[in-house]
């Protein structure tokens, strides 16, 4: 008679005290909830769940998130919803506009969801909404984040034309778990995206890394490398935690005195500014990394 194994399920990890924060809202968080509702904008603070949105509504800064909160890829570490996107917003530039003067900011982070249904990825509402913003904000400064475009360089010049100060394109984990992890994406086309950036011009160009899906010191370390040979100047690495139950789960947590290490090591490689904490994200206190 055939003998059955026995499914032990993995028991979720106790979050460590270090990840542990209060919440608190004050003046200007209502302040910056309610300029980006009032114009109808996703934020990948809410969408992402990101932990440090309530620090960073407070200071009145966001990121806001383009092209709709549906995404056309399923990677395993994302929150953000999944599925066939609905048409395309050609009025939305001007309202990602409008709520950036009203909140005030000095300086913004846009993203996206991927839209691999239309045909430049949306590199054109992409473009459209970078110049609206410095066209109607004086002064401020503009960082993006964005998909891959399936490495097709036309739609990343677009981008790039528009001039942003910062371009981000997360690498998000090491190349041996990108299949797992980010789905439609490959580590080469990633640091092909973040090398062309880095030629295109005088723009400041990023990457983040995340700790806790994996992967090997060694494995980082070498990510870490291949991102600076590939031009990036600013880094973040940060804990990943996963979102729910259905998402990859997270194999361990690193201990805070990693992080310090890897920062050491990235500068040491020759980093302009390197963002490392068990609570660092994409985008938090974006501003602060651009005055390097």
């Amino acid at each position: 008679m055939e003998q059955i194994e026995e499914v032990v399920p993995v028991r979720p990890l106790r979050l460590p005290d270090w990840l542990r924060r209060p919440i608190q809202t004050d003046k200007s968080y209502s302040e910056t909830h309610n300029a980006l509702k009032k114009n109808g904008l996703h934020t990948v603070c809410e969408d992402a769940k990101c932990p440090n949105r309530h620090e960073c509504w407070n200071h009145g800064t966001a990121t806001v998130m383009i092209l709709g909160n549906i995404c056309t890829r399923d990677c395993r570490f994302c929150s953000i919803a999944t599925g066939k996107p609905n048409g395309l917003d050609l009025e939305e530039p001007q309202r990602v506009a409008e709520a950036v003067k009203r909140m005030k900011l000095k300086h913004v982070v846009i993203t996206s969801v991927t839209r691999d249904d239309l045909a430049d990825g949306g590199a054109q509402i992409w473009a459209e909404t970078i110049v609206a913003v410095k066209e109607r904000v004086s002064g401020v400064t503009v960082e993006v984040l964005t998909p891959d475009f399936w490495g097709r360089k036309q739609n990343l010049v677009k981008v790039l034309d528009a001039k942003p100060i910062v371009f981000n394109h997360n690498i998000e984990t090491v190349k041996r778990l990108q299949r797992a992890i980010r789905s439609g994406a490959t580590y080469d086309r990633s640091m092909s995206v973040l090398r062309w950036a880095s030629e295109h011009s005088d723009i400041k160009v990023k990457s983040g890394i995340m700790l806790g899906l994996g992967e090997t010191e060694e494995e980082v370390r070498e990510t870490i490398q291949d991102l600076y040979t590939n031009g990036v100047r600013l880094l973040t690495i940060g804990q990943y935690m996963s979102p729910t139950r259905d998402h990859a789960r997270t194999h361990r947590y690193a201990e805070p005195r990693e992080f310090v290490e890897l920062e050491d090591y990235a500068y040491k490689l020759g980093f302009d500014a390197v963002a490392s904490g068990p609570l660092v994200r994409s985008s938090y206190r974006a501003d602060l990394m651009v005055r390097t």
